[in-house]
């Protein structure tokens, strides 16, 4: 995962993603292949879509829905 360090610059790193992928799932809870599809200009490759998701659910900002196969805040 790129977080910032000595080699990676804050720019450079997953953390401004966040944001993109949080506000696209505050109005209604979203599909991965539709959040994906809605928040692609802001992503490199699907690589660094996943990330950013890994990266959320890890810190608890976000919830997989089993039942319904859709991603939610959690806040």
């Amino acid at each position: 995962m790129r977080f910032p360090n000595k080699i990676i610059s804050y720019s450079q790193s997953i953390i401004p993603c966040f944001p993109t992928v949080l506000s696209a799932i505050k109005e209604m809870p979203l599909s991965p292949d539709v959040l994906y599809k809605k928040t692609v200009k802001d992503f490199s490759d699907v690589g660094e879509f996943v990330e950013a998701l890994d990266c959320l659910y890890a810190m608890g900002y976000i919830e997989y829905d089993r039942k319904t196969g859709r991603l939610k805040n959690a806040i």
